[in-house]
């Protein structure tokens, strides 16, 4: 399936099911290659941001934000053809949307307060001299 067919699902389905395709898209283009673990991170810092209103009030606004993650940087036309790694990455989407409807003090958090990552190979004139997480090839931070 092309991502275009996914982006054009995500603008059709009622909520929550977009926020959970949105999420499950942006786990699976930043880390389908990553542990369970990195995974769920990704998807935290998508999280926090909607929860903060930083870059939009829904899951699909904020991981759509110009430059964020990469459902805003990929070519429509990029197949998502690893489907075993779609469905993870839909579990973990799931997953991670109950647990941040859960009481603050009741969630189960990786990478607290985290919510910027890059890949450990760059490092972005923003991560400089910020102390990261790091799980798998991800960097995990804490910026605003």
């Amino acid at each position: 399936m092309k991502l275009s067919m996914l982006l054009w699902l995500m603008s059709v389905l009622p909520q929550p099911l977009a926020d959970q395709t949105c999420l499950a898209t942006t786990v699976y283009l930043e880390a389908r290659s990553q542990s369970t673990v990195g995974q769920m991170a990704v998807a935290e810092v998508a999280m926090r941001r909607r929860e903060r209103g930083q870059w939009g009030d829904t899951v699909c606004k904020v991981v759509k934000a110009p430059h964020q993650f990469a459902l805003s940087t990929t070519s429509p036309g990029q197949e998502v053809d690893n489907l075993v790694a779609f469905q993870k990455a839909w579990d973990i989407a799931g997953k991670s949307i109950e647990n941040w409807g859960l009481p603050v003090d009741e969630r189960h958090l990786l990478v607290p307060h985290a919510d910027h990552f890059a890949t450990a190979a760059v490092a972005p004139a923003w991560s400089r001299n910020q102390h990261a997480i790091i799980i798998g090839d991800h960097k995990f931070y804490s910026i605003n």
